[in-house]
């Protein structure tokens, strides 16, 4: 069975095939050996060795913030989607390490959505979500079943505020904790707030002279364990300088404090850029089947902040005097997993033949869509049919996919209608983002977020196109006898720029489709290839 085809449907993931990849091909900075390295769907890069270890990240790609729950058996996991709709595409283990997307909990655009809260209480299960919109604010969402349906997002207000926290007190209170060390009181069915913001904590502040974005004390998480309520706070500024983001610990015997501070501040930070992993923060802690306990968290890969913020997991280790702390050192090398559970098939074909409904929010998202934007999709006869919107990938709303791979390429056959222009990209955002699209008579290069060159087009209507983006380094190709021959196009990009420190927007690149102008484009048979 081809692997394109072998998508995360029930009982077909069984079968999942394993490539061991070549020496040449191993990525810059890892330590293991070509032996030991494995490859999944479209031979995309895995955490799992097969081996009794894992080598970071467990999640490639833009998995920014990661909100863990554990619920029985069963581990859930989602993260950041800000401007990708749906989103909050939620993630299956049951080993920490090899991870299934089921399907996204939030369909309606409520603005760019920021580090969420995923909880269960009470056999509900809720996802706090705030958004940066006008106004800013935060929402509550609620299902009876982790794979929904989830309820319409309800306002919570909370304008200044980002990164909630659900937790519930000793006295079965229930709260959220906020940025900046503050929280408010929730409704006993944690849909409404009571009362005020209140200021609970000042967080451990770090020496002066460390290089760091900003103090920002941001993502609080909060766990009991022992007899005492941790919270995990993230300081230093999520980007910018390598060695800035940070995780730090203060607990409490009661959720209403007074919070101590670890004596072992930070927990977890990059101290030199020569390490694997940058900006490492916004951590959970989370219990294994096994009984051990880990700390997921998020990093950039070193010289690729073009991939987003990844999630990464850390084992921990308590301390006699209950604190703890990480001892994965710089994640650069193979980690013994967590014992117990079971690996599921990790991952998800990004290829597509679109022969079966479209995976929307479990594997495509729009950037920034309207209202009405699922209804420009139609798939029929083997081929996705995208309504033409806007003039140009800025005001399209493309359809993209997150790729966690340093080195990858994507082809599809593209058919236009008269008065259309489409084609492939690769997007960061509406100001960012490169490419080649085409109408009937010229091509169309797109760099730097505009459009540039219109060289001829001798193909028409119809040809097949390949990006290929190896490690940063952009070419394109063309075929037009559907893929039987191919002519390099004579324009090559690098795109080493197009992220958060240059552009903000803590977003990443993402390969992808677009349809503007008139009528509506006919994709087919999109094929997605770690390098």
């Amino acid at each position: 069975m081809d692997l394109n085809r072998r998508e995360a449907f029930g009982a077909a993931l069984a079968g999942t095939a394993w490539v061991a990849l070549p020496d040449a091909a191993m990525a810059a900075g890892t330590l293991r050996d070509a032996k030991d390295w494995k490859r999944g769907f479209d031979h995309q890069r895995t955490a799992d060795l097969g081996d009794g270890t894992f080598l970071n990240p467990v999640l490639s790609g833009d998995r920014a913030d990661p909100a863990i729950l554990k619920d029985g058996e069963d581990y859930y996991m989602t993260f950041s989607s800000f401007d990708a709709y749906p989103g909050l595409t939620i993630w299956h283990s049951r080993d920490l390490v090899n991870w299934q997307p089921r399907e996204a909990a939030l369909r309606k655009n409520i603005g760019s959505v920021w580090a969420v809260s995923l909880e269960k209480h009470e056999g509900r299960y809720f996802l706090y979500i705030p958004v940066k919109a006008d106004p800013n604010g935060t929402h509550v969402i609620w299902a009876d079943h982790i794979d929904g349906p989830w309820s319409d997002p309800i306002p919570l207000g909370l304008p200044d505020h980002i990164d909630p926290c659900h937790a519930v007190g000793e006295d079965g209170s229930r709260w959220l904790f906020l940025s900046g060390g503050d929280r408010i009181r929730l409704a006993d069915d944690g849909l409404s707030t009571v009362g005020e913001v209140e200021h609970v904590y000042d967080p451990w502040h770090y020496p002066d002279d460390w290089d760091v974005e900003g103090f920002s004390p941001e993502g609080p998480k909060i766990f009991r364990h022992g007899g005492w309520f941790y919270m995990i706070t993230a300081v230093g500024g999520t980007a910018g300088p390598p060695t800035g983001h940070m995780v730090i610990a203060a607990r409490s015997k009661s959720i209403h404090g007074p919070w101590e501070n670890c004596p072992h501040n930070p927990i977890v930070r990059t101290t030199d850029i020569a390490e694997k992993w940058w900006s490492r923060g916004h951590a959970s802690l989370v219990e294994a089947p096994d009984g051990s306990w880990w700390s997921v968290y998020h990093g950039y890969e070193n010289g690729y902040w073009t991939l987003g913020r990844q999630t990464l997991l850390d084992p921990i280790e308590w301390t006699g005097d209950g604190w703890f702390h990480v001892t994965g050192g710089d994640l650069s090398r193979p980690i013994r997993k967590p014992r117990g559970g079971k690996a599921l098939p990790h991952g998800q074909a990004l290829s597509d033949r679109f022969d079966r409904p479209l995976a929307l929010g479990r594997k495509w998202n729009f950037f920034k869509p309207h209202p009405d934007e699922p209804s420009r999709i139609q798939v029929e006869d083997g081929s996705l049919l995208l309504k033409a919107s806007g003039k140009a990938p800025s005001d399209s709303a493309p359809l993209l996919l997150t790729a966690g791979d340093q080195a990858y390429q994507f082809e599809c056959d593209i058919e236009i209608a008269p008065g259309g222009v489409a084609g492939l990209l690769l997007f960061y955002d509406e100001k960012l983002y490169c490419g080649l699209g085409f109408d009937e008579q010229h091509f169309v290069t797109h760099q730097y977020g505009i459009e540039r060159g219109r060289p001829a087009n001798p193909h028409g209507r119809r040809l097949r196109m390949r990006v290929t983006n190896n490690r940063h380094i952009v070419s394109f190709h063309i075929s037009g006898d559907g893929g039987k021959s191919w002519r390099r196009f004579d324009r090559g990009m690098e795109v080493s720029g197009y992220h958060h420190n240059v552009r903000g927007g803590f977003l990443c690149l993402k390969p992808g489709l677009y349809s503007a102008g008139e009528g509506a484009a006919r994709f087919r048979d999109f094929r997605f290839t770690a390098l």
